[in-house]
C-alpha cells in the first residue's frame, strides 16, 4: 500500500461519523511519506519559478519578513519585474528562526498533486496544499485559526501542535463576527513524527513549532460545503419558479405579503427534500474544472494508438446511469451521454487511475479507436488530458 492510499485509508472507517468537523485527531506512523516530497524537490522548485509573496513567504514570531530580505528585483528584456530568491540570505532568515511558506504546493510537484487529487475524491471537496518547513523552535505564526479544515502530513523532521479548540463554531472566511482568541491552557499538545498525520476542524485555534532541528510538513486544506453555500445554490435553482422571480410586494397590502411569504416558503422547504445534499454535492463537483492539463501534441483529436495514457483532470466527475442504461457523465460544467459499454471505462477513470487506450479498450470491451474518439471529446472539453508516459 502506498503512503497516498494509506493516508487516505486513514480518513475512512469512523472518522468521518466520529470526528469529521468535530474534533482533532492524532494517527501515528501512517505510512512513509520521504519520498512524497522532499528537501530536494523544494529546491528546484524554488530554483525554477517565480514565486512572488504570497505563494512563497517567510515568517518570523509571527510577522512577515520583507521580500527585499531574501530576494532581489530582476528586470527581464521584456521590462517584466520579478524577485529572484538569494540562496545565501535565504539560509540566513531561515538560519535566524524564519519558518518558509509555499502555497499550493499541489501545483508544482506531480507527487502532491496526487496526494491532492486522492483527498479530493474522498471529500468530495477542493483541496489545497502548503508546505511549511523550519529550522528552530520558534513559532513562526503564533497562535491562529484557519478557515478550513486541514489534514497535516508530517514528512521530515518533528511538529509540536498546541491546540485550543474554537471559540466560535464553524467560523467562516466572510462572517458576521471573527472568532474571540482563546484564553487559558490548550485543549491538547501533539507532536507530530515523520509519518504522523493530524487532523483539525476549521476554526480550531493553534499554534506550531519544530520541536528541535529542521521540519517539513504539508498541510492539506479542505474547503468546506456549508448551509450557505446550500441556500446560494438552492437559489439560482429556484429561479425556474416564478414565485421566486416574482418582485417583492412591498407596496401590496399585509395579507398579499403574507400569501406570497406562504408560497416562498413552501417554494424553499420543496426544495429542501431528502436528497438535496447530494444534488448539491455532485452540482458542486461536475461543475469544478479541476486542473485542466493539454495533451500536446494532439491538437486535432486523439489517435488510436493503445500506449498513450489517459487521465481525468476534474476530480469532481461523476456519473449515473439513467432510465434507459445510457451513462450519464458530467464533469467541468458539461454533460455527456454514453452507451452502457463506456461505464467501464469512466469507472476506471473516476478511480484516479492513468490508463493506457489500450487498458480502457480491454475494460470495455470497445475497439481503441471508438475509446480513443471518445476521450477526444473529454480532452476537448478540459476535463481529460493524454500523455505518452503515465
Amino acid at each position: 500500500m502506498t503512503a497516498i492510499s494509506s493516508a487516505v485509508r486513514s480518513l475512512g472507517g469512523d472518522f468521518p461519523a466520529e470526528a469529521f468537523g468535530r474534533t482533532y485527531r492524532l494517527w501515528s506512523r501512517v505510512g512513509d511519506f520521504s519520498d512524497l516530497f522532499t528537501w530536494d524537490d523544494l529546491n528546484q522548485i524554488i530554483a525554477r519559478h517565480r514565486l512572488e509573496p504570497p505563494r512563497l513567504r517567510l515568517f518570523n514570531d509571527g510577522s512577515q519578513i520583507p521580500q527585499h530580505c531574501y530576494a532581489h528585483p530582476v528586470v527581464s528584456k521584456r521590462h517584466t519585474v520579478w524577485h529572484r530568491i538569494e540562496p545565501a540570505n535565504l539560509h540566513h532568515q531561515l538560519k535566524d528562526g524564519a519558518s518558509l511558506v509555499l502555497d499550493a504546493v499541489d501545483a508544482l510537484h506531480p507527487g502532491v498533486e496526487d496526494l491532492v487529487s486522492a483527498l479530493e475524491r474522498h471529500f468530495r471537496t477542493d483541496v489545497q496544499v502548503n508546505l511549511y518547513a523550519s529550522w528552530t523552535p520558534k513559532e513562526g505564526f503564533g497562535v491562529h485559526w484557519d478557515d478550513h479544515d486541514v489534514v497535516v502530513v508530517q514528512l521530515e523532521g518533528a511538529k509540536r501542535w498546541k491546540l485550543y479548540g474554537a471559540t466560535r463554531i464553524d467560523p467562516l472566511r466572510v462572517d458576521t463576527e471573527a472568532p474571540e482568541p482563546p484564553t487559558g491552557a490548550p485543549v491538547a499538545e501533539v507532536v507530530l513524527q515523520a509519518g504522523d498525520m493530524l487532523y483539525l476542524p476549521r476554526g480550531w485555534w493553534h499554534a506550531v513549532a519544530a520541536t528541535e532541528g529542521r521540519s517539513l510538513h504539508l498541510t492539506c486544506g479542505l474547503k468546506p460545503a456549508t448551509g450557505a453555500d446550500l441556500l446560494s445554490w438552492l437559489s439560482d435553482q429556484l429561479r425556474v419558479s416564478d414565485t421566486v422571480r416574482a418582485n417583492l410586494p412591498y407596496f401590496a397590502s399585509p395579507d398579499e405579503r403574507t400569501t406570497y411569504l406562504q408560497a416562498l416558503r413552501k417554494e424553499f422547504a420543496d426544495a429542501l427534500h431528502e436528497g438535496v445534499i447530494e444534488e448539491f454535492i455532485n452540482a458542486r463537483g461536475s461543475a469544478d474544472p479541476g486542473r485542466p492539463m493539454p495533451s500536446l501534441p494532439f491538437v486535432d483529436g486523439i489517435p488510436a494508438d493503445g500506449s498513450l495514457c489517459v487521465r481525468l483532470t476534474a476530480a469532481g466527475a461523476w456519473y449515473g446511469v439513467d432510465e434507459d442504461g445510457h451513462v450519464v457523465f458530467s464533469a467541468g460544467g458539461q454533460e455527456w451521454t454514453f452507451s452502457s459499454p463506456v461505464l467501464a471505462v469512466i469507472k476506471l477513470l473516476l478511480a484516479g487511475s492513468t490508463a493506457t487506450l489500450g487498458e480502457l479498450s480491454v475494460s470495455s470491451g470497445l475497439p481503441v479507436g471508438h475509446v480513443a474518439a471518445l476521450i477526444s471529446e473529454l480532452v476537448e472539453a478540459g476535463v481529460a488530458a493524454v500523455s505518452r508516459r503515465r
